[in-house]
């Protein structure tokens, strides 16, 4: 039994030593202004989080993500079994917020009580012709050019030191269910990683991944955090928008295998990964958990395969 079963992921957190400079990035990512007066920079989606990513002013570098709490309750109770207290938020929406280190060093955020930002207006879903089926008759499809719509963080990627370790911290406290495990040559091999989501019940499927582990080499480092889109169209529509300001892309577009989703990754002016997504698998909690191979991890439905850093390509 886990102390609680944490909703979703909530936010991402960076430093960068140019908070304009990564305001506008994120704008050009399809982020809008967040507010907040603590010196922070607090950047949200559509949806109804008050924030999904926040850089403090510093020297360049990853510090955390967070989750959100089913209730106040429930963060006072994983406060008592952690011996921490909670703390009221000073950042947009309020509420409380318990903050934990976990075993790599990544401060894990914990945040109940917030209050609900208003939904931003999204273009209108325009149905496909395709299968030969053909509900759009008489309306041209066009996509403007502008950023992205980000809804929402759908999950964060980190590497960590001994899997099984963190996975059984961040079971033990939030309840994450297994989607897939990695093991690297198939079945018989020791796991290494695995694709863990939030347990939200059968009546509310969660994405197949929430939080991704990974036992790496120079672990611990972030990898990438994916922000959902409105649809493919509009995925589209920022790669072009992000290429025609001049950004780094990295990889993409694609489908993944493990999780379905079409991608499409940056890099922030500090070189952390970001990525597009859309079209992902939802799983309800009762869904077993798979295992992949490395193979599957990296590999793609259809796209061009991962890049392959040259410093790896070096190590060869």
């Amino acid at each position: 039994m886990s102390i609680i079963k944490a909703v979703d992921v909530s936010h991402v957190r960076f430093r960068a030593p140019d908070l304009p400079r990564m305001r506008a990035f994120l704008e050009d990512f399809g982020m809008r202004d967040g507010g907040g007066s603590d010196g922070n920079l607090y950047m949200r989606g559509a949806g109804r989080a008050p924030f999904v990513h926040v850089t403090e002013p510093g020297q360049p570098g990853f510090i955390g993500f967070g989750f959100w709490a089913p209730s106040p309750d429930d963060l006072e109770r994983l406060a008592a079994e952690e011996g921490v207290a909670s703390a009221p938020s000073h950042a947009p929406g309020g509420g409380r917020v318990l903050r934990l280190t976990d075993p790599d060093g990544y401060i894990v955020e914990v945040r109940a009580g917030q209050a609900e930002a208003a939904p931003a207006d999204l273009p209108p879903h325009v149905p496909w012709n395709q299968g030969g089926q053909y509900p759009r008759k008489g309306v041209f499809r066009r996509v403007p050019p502008r950023p992205s719509h980000v809804l929402r963080l759908g999950h964060v990627v980190v590497a960590v030191t001994d899997f099984a370790r963190s996975e059984q911290w961040y079971k033990a406290r939030f309840g994450l269910l297994t989607s897939d495990e990695i093991r690297p040559g198939g079945a018989r091999d020791r796991p290494i990683g695995a694709f863990l989501r939030c347990d939200r019940g059968d009546d509310d499927p969660c994405d197949h991944h929430t939080l991704f582990l990974i036992e790496a080499p120079g672990a611990p480092r972030y990898i990438h955090s994916a922000f959902e889109v409105a649809d493919l169209d509009d995925l589209m529509r920022g790669h072009e928008h992000l290429k025609a300001h001049g950004h780094a892309h990295f990889w993409g577009v694609g489908r993944h295998l493990l999780g379905s989703q079409v991608f499409d990754y940056w890099k922030d002016p500090w070189g952390n990964e970001i990525e597009h997504w859309t079209d992902g698998d939802k799983l309800p909690a009762s869904q077993p958990g798979g295992f992949g191979t490395l193979d599957d991890l990296l590999g793609v439905q259809w796209g061009d395969p991962m890049p392959i850093p040259d410093e790896a390509l070096a190590d060869r």
